[in-house]
């Protein structure tokens, strides 16, 4: 049997889906996964949905859709930089000030 249990494994289920483990590490969550079934499901749904996002994020949006996107970024970051300028009763750039 395994020398770790079910919550230490579903614990470092990602960073083992990552490759990120050390190799001794790696050899006992394997084990695990090999004798415990239902590790070995929330292990085989967690790399499915890490498989569809990745491959869901390497689509790009639309020119239009990112160019709007990043115009509405640009207006909330201006109201939060005015409001806090507004605040702190100072001007909001130091290059624009007289």
């Amino acid at each position: 049997m395994s020398t770790k249990d079910c919550s230490e494994v579903i614990h470092q289920i990602f960073v083992f889906i990552d490759n990120e483990l050390d190799q001794a590490s790696c050899g006992e969550i394997q084990q695990h996964l090999d004798e415990c079934g239902p590790c070995l499901a929330k292990y085989d749904l967690e790399r499915t949905v890490k498989a569809l996002v990745a491959r869901s994020c390497s689509e790009q949006a639309p020119e239009d859709l990112r160019e709007k996107v990043l115009l509405r970024i640009r207006e909330v970051q201006v109201t939060l930089h005015s409001t806090s300028g507004a605040e702190a009763g100072g001007p909001l750039d130091s290059t624009t000030a007289p």
